[in-house]
């Protein structure tokens, strides 16, 4: 039996990592998260009665929780982090408190470990994403090995970045010092049903199901990739069952799509798939620091687990938008 603790267990990527590890019936799974955000809705509650499965609320900002966590994990997936563009500009202050405090008591307490799990820390294309906008320079597709750069210290856009950033540096160090193995995986826009609203597509299923018209759209000519989150957390999984990502030095890894496309693109998809259009399309600018082009090179997990992405753009977005469709109406 493998045991493993996911925290932030009830977000997005925690309710799927969760949904594929139990597939595997010698996976035993704890999830940890304090409900600020998510919630134990219909898919939640069956995830958390199967018997293979613990839950505990709590707040992993908080040093004395740790006393009362077991102590013989296999594997640690540390996903809680406070997510979303609208969180950056709104609470700066306490993405930066959260997401590096909860990092460091996690760290802290692998540390003091006799039996050391392996870890999984989420960090986040945002961490390099500054370069472009910085140096109008960065490789397209961009490899794992490219500068970290936070292009303006003063935009509470950059919050989450540095986050990520000061997280990559503390995991590779840590891990490093106290000889456990990790894993780094930078996220490329995941996303499929229980993302929340605080993202692109789900902001699109939003105002296609209220018939939004005109329909506003801020920067049209980005680009992204999308990965739909059944593959996404494939990716993670694999990774971490890998005994390639066991050894010193750690391994950071890009999990994304390979099918770039602007965001005026993006939601004309949007609309095909769900059959409604708006008679007027509002083009609006993007918000300060928003980059301008996305796209991973994911040559290095393909080498690692032999990964790639297999759902279709068109048939995630038919899925996510079927979901929120159901949730919106609830």
């Amino acid at each position: 039996m493998k045991k493993i603790l996911i925290t932030g267990g009830v977000g997005f990527i925690g309710y799927h990592l969760a949904t594929g590890l139990l597939q595997n019936n010698h996976n035993q799974v704890t999830l940890i998260d304090n409900l600020q955000r998510g919630t134990l809705d219909d898919g939640m509650q069956v995830l958390v009665a199967n018997e293979r499965v613990t839950f505990i609320q709590a707040d992993v900002t908080d040093p004395a929780f740790y006393a009362s966590l077991a102590t013989d994990f296999d594997h640690v997936y540390h996903l809680a982090a406070v997510n979303g563009t609208k969180n950056f500009y709104e609470m700066p202050a306490e993405v930066l408190r959260i997401n590096t405090l909860s990092l460091i008591l996690m760290l802290e307490w692998i540390k003091s470990l006799p039996k050391k799990p392996k870890l999984c820390f989420t960090s986040s294309n945002e961490a390099y994403a500054g370069a472009l906008e910085s140096f109008q320079q960065l490789p397209i597709p961009t490899p794992e090995a490219v500068p970290l750069v936070i292009s303006d210290t003063y935009n509470p856009r950059w919050s989450y970045a540095g986050s990520k950033l000061i997280g990559e540096l503390f995991v590779i160090h840590y891990a490093k010092a106290y000889d456990f193995p990790a894993v780094i995986v930078r996220p490329h826009n995941f996303y499929g049903p229980r993302a929340g609203f605080g993202h692109v597509i789900p902001g699109l299923c939003e105002k296609i199901i209220k018939r939004t018209d005109p329909f506003p759209l801020p920067g049209t000519e980005e680009t992204r990739t999308f990965c739909y989150i059944t593959d996404a957390v494939k990716a993670i999984r694999l990774l971490m069952e890998a005994s390639a990502t066991d050894n010193q030095p750690i391994e950071t890894v890009h999990i994304g799509a390979t099918d770039e496309i602007t965001m005026r693109e993006l939601a004309e998809k949007m609309f095909a798939v769900t059959g409604w259009r708006p008679r007027q399309l509002d083009a609006q600018p993007s918000p300060a620091g928003s980059v301008k082009r996305r796209l991973a090179d994911i040559a290095k997990i393909k080498k690692l687990v032999d990964w790639e992405p297999e759902t279709s753009l068109a048939y995630g977005l038919k899925k996510t938008f079927e979901w929120y469709k159901k949730a919106l109406r609830n």
